[in-house]
C-alpha cells in the first residue's frame, strides 16, 4: 500500500503534466475506439446491403447456373432439399425463385432485362422488395402483376398500370413465350444496375412462362445467425452440396466486396498502431520527466536500503495508474460519441464500393471496444514502462544526491 500511496502522489504532483498525458493516451483510444465503429458499421451496411436486396445469405442452385444465368440449369424436382431445409434448425427461413433472362417491352420502348419469379410471401423473410418499393403495392398474387425498378420504368417510358410484355424463351424447347402483365410497383433499391434491369413476378406464373412445371432455379436462405453463413462446415452446406446441386454463400457471390471488408479488418489495426506508437512515446517522455525531477528523492530512497525492483514497481505502478485513467476517459468518451455517430452517422456524402451505394457511415457500437482495446492500451502503457522503470532502478545514490 505504500508503493501504492507513492504512485498515487507523484502523478498528482505535477497535475497538468499527468493531465496531458491522460488526454494524449485518452484521445488515441477514443480515436481507436470510433475507427473500430466506423470499420464495423461499414461492414454491416455492406453486408446488409448485399444479403438483404437479393442476394440473401446462402443460396441452393444447379452447378453451373450461377456463371451464365442459363435458365436450363434448374432444379426440377425442389421438393426434397425444400424439406431438408425445413429440419434445419440454423434456418430461419427461405424463399424459392426462378430467374431468367429476357425482352421487357412498353408500347414505347424496349429494354433487356432479368426477371425474378418470386413467392410473394417468403419473399418478405428474405429480401427488402416490398420496403424499396416507391410507387404501387407489393405482389399480392395475380397472374397479370409485375414489379419494376425506377430507371427501367423511365427507359420504358411507364408508370403504374401500364401494360408491357415480357418475351423469354421456353426452357425445354427453347420457343419464344411471351405474358402480358401491368405495372403494379415502382421499386428504387439505390442500385443502378438493379433499378434499371430487374423486374419481380409471382413464382408460378414464372413456371408457367418457362414451361418449368414445378422447377425452380435457385432457393435463398437465411440463418439465425448471420455467421453460420460464412461456415462451410455447417450443416447446411453438408448437406446441400451434393450431385449436382450447391450451396454458396453471399462471399462467395461477392468475392470483391469480401476482400474490401477482409482489408477494413486490417484498418484498426494499421490506425491503432500508429495512435499508440505517438501516446507510447508520450508516456516515455511524462515518466523520464517524472524522474528526473525526483533523482534526489530517488537516490535518498536507494541509499537508505529501497531495493532496485521496489524502484522499478513504483515506475511501473505510476504507469499503470496513468493506463487506468486514461482508459476510464477514453471509454466513457469515446462510448458517447460513437453512440452519437451510430444514431445521427457521420455524413461522408454518397459513394459506391463495387456497385453498392452507401450514404454516409453509421458507426456500430461493440463490447469489444471497451473491453480488448482498453485492455491492449494498458498493456502497451505498461510495456512503454519497462525502460524508464529499469533507469530508476539502476540510479546510484551518490550520483543522484550530488545532483
Amino acid at each position: 500500500m505504500l508503493i501504492v500511496k507513492l504512485a498515487w502522489r507523484n502523478l498528482l504532483r505535477n497535475k497538468r503534466r499527468t493531465l496531458l498525458t491522460v488526454m494524449l493516451v485518452g484521445f488515441s483510444l477514443v480515436s481507436l475506439i470510433l475507427t473500430d465503429g466506423m470499420v464495423k458499421g461499414m461492414q454491416e451496411k455492406l453486408v446488409g446491403t448485399i444479403t438483404q436486396t437479393l442476394t440473401g445469405e446462402a443460396q441452393i442452385h444447379k452447378k453451373g447456373f450461377r456463371e451464365e444465368l442459363d435458365e436450363k440449369k434448374f432444379i426440377d424436382d425442389p421438393v426434397p432439399i425444400i424439406n431438408q431445409i425445413r429440419l434445419n434448425k440454423d434456418i430461419q427461413t427461405f424463399a424459392p425463385r426462378v430467374v431468367f433472362g429476357g425482352m421487357i417491352a412498353s408500347p414505347y420502348n424496349i429494354n433487356g432485362g432479368v426477371i425474378y419469379g418470386v413467392d410473394a410471401a417468403r419473399e418478405l423473410g428474405i429480401s427488402k422488395i416490398k420496403e424499396a418499393l416507391i410507387e404501387g403495392a407489393y405482389l399480392s398474387g395475380s397472374p397479370r402483376e409485375i414489379l419494376i425498378g425506377k430507371s427501367m420504368s423511365e427507359i420504358l417510358e411507364v408508370s403504374l398500370g401500364d401494360r408491357i410484355v415480357i418475351s423469354a424463351a421456353e426452357v425445354k424447347n427453347g420457343e419464344i413465350s411471351q405474358e402480358l402483365f401491368r405495372v403494379s410497383g415502382i421499386f428504387e433499391f439505390g442500385l443502378s444496375d438493379l433499378d434499371n434491369s430487374l423486374g419481380f413476378i409471382n413464382l408460378n406464373v414464372a413456371q408457367s412462362l418457362l414451361g418449368l412445371n414445378e422447377g425452380i432455379h435457385q432457393i435463398v436462405v437465411r440463418f439465425k445467425n448471420p455467421e453460420n453463413a460464412l461456415d462451410p462446415q455447417s450443416s447446411f452446406y453438408q448437406a446441400a452440396n451434393s450431385g449436382n446441386i450447391e450451396a454458396l454463400s453471399w462471399k462467395d457471390y461477392n468475392p470483391s466486396i469480401a476482400s474490401l471488408i477482409g482489408m477494413s479488418n486490417y484498418a484498426t489495426v494499421i490506425i491503432g498502431a500508429t495512435l499508440f506508437l505517438l501516446a507510447t512515446f508520450g508516456v516515455i517522455n511524462s515518466l523520464f520527466m517524472s524522474i528526473y525531477e525526483r533523482l534526489y528523492e530517488l537516490g535518498v530512497a536507494k541509499a537508505i536500503g529501497t531495493s532496485g525492483p521496489e524502484l522499478m514497481s513504483l515506475v511501473i505502478l505510476e504507469a499503470f495508474l496513468l493506463g487506468v485513467i486514461s482508459c476510464i476517459f477514453g471509454s466513457l468518451v469515446g462510448y458517447f460519441a460513437n453512440s452519437w455517430f451510430a444514431v445521427h452517422g457521420i455524413p461522408f456524402g454518397t459513394y459506391d464500393f463495387s456497385g453498392v451505394i452507401l450514404q454516409g457511415i453509421h458507426t456500430k457500437v461493440a463490447l469489444g471496444q471497451f473491453t480488448l482495446l482498453p485492455s491492449c492500451v494498458i498493456i502497451l502503457v505498461l510495456v512503454s514502462s519497462i525502460y524508464p522503470s529499469i533507469f530508476a532502478a539502476r540510479i546510484m545514490p551518490v550520483d543522484s544526491m550530488r545532483r
